[in-house]
């Protein structure tokens, strides 16, 4: 089982790996295009007026920008170490036992603006760029990284559960993956997405799967698993499913 996970804007501080080597991350095949987006960012850095717009932030958020120029000689950290914010916190990877430390290695992907796809145990270094931003040198990410990663997912010997938030889903299509979406169920039985709870949702699933020694191979097998563990998951088609919550 492969669940693919949104990325987060804020990051951990500091680290102990050794500096960015993009030979140690998963899927070498998509090297060539990270290894032309690092430059881009870190030549765009250079240009700290540039870069807030480019990646919309504020003043106040000038620290971003130099992280940014520090890539490839910052510390790195383990992918789901490095990742903060809501889903992160809800998946909780610190409190892992080593067995299921090596399981989300395993079984959890990191979708990345800057890196395409990361392994759960990748090392990375602190940076700034949202999917949704462009750079100046490159243009649209989706573009990018579309020629890239679809190949190599559909060809994934994996059962894939995307949780996956956009625009990161128009990164590469997965044909075969089960989509989860979050959502509510009103008095009438109608059904609404969650909005702010949703990436906290996301994370006590993907850490239920984590923790499972079930390994799923399809949707059916899916809905056992996250029942056993106190979730209500629904079918709503042959590869989608609906968390109710």
């Amino acid at each position: 089982m492969l669940v693919l996970l949104p990325p987060s804007e804020t990051k951990a501080e500091g680290g102990s790996g050794a500096p960015l080597d993009l030979d140690l991350l998963s899927h070498p095949e998509l090297n060539p295009v990270r290894d032309g987006l690092v430059d881009a960012l870190v030549d765009l850095a250079a240009d700290v007026p540039a870069s807030l717009v480019a990646l919309g932030l504020s003043e106040r958020q000038s620290g971003e920008v130099a992280r940014n120029a520090e890539l490839r000689r910052s510390p790195t950290l383990p992918a789901l170490a490095r990742y903060t914010g809501v889903l992160y916190d809800a998946l909780a990877p610190g409190s892992f036992t080593r067995v299921e430390r090596e399981r989300a290695f395993r079984r959890l992907a990191v979708a990345s603006a800057l890196f395409g796809l990361l392994g759960g145990g990748d090392p990375v270094p602190a940076y700034r760029l949202s999917g949704g931003s462009a750079l100046p040198a490159t243009g649209p990410f989706a573009a990018l990284w579309r020629p890239a990663l679809e190949p190599l997912l559909a060809v994934a010997d994996d059962f894939v559960v995307d949780l996956r938030s956009s625009p990161y889903t128009s990164f590469a299509r997965v044909p075969g993956a089960v989509v989860v979406r979050v959502v509510t169920e009103d008095e009438r039985g109608r059904r609404n997405a969650v909005s702010h709870s949703n990436k906290a949702h996301k994370g006590r699933l993907a850490r239920a799967l984590v923790r499972s020694r079930a390994e799923p191979a399809d949707l059916r097998g899916l809905v056992r698993v996250v029942t056993r563990a106190g979730f209500l998951l629904e079918p709503t088609g042959p590869r989608a499913a609906d968390l109710v919550v």
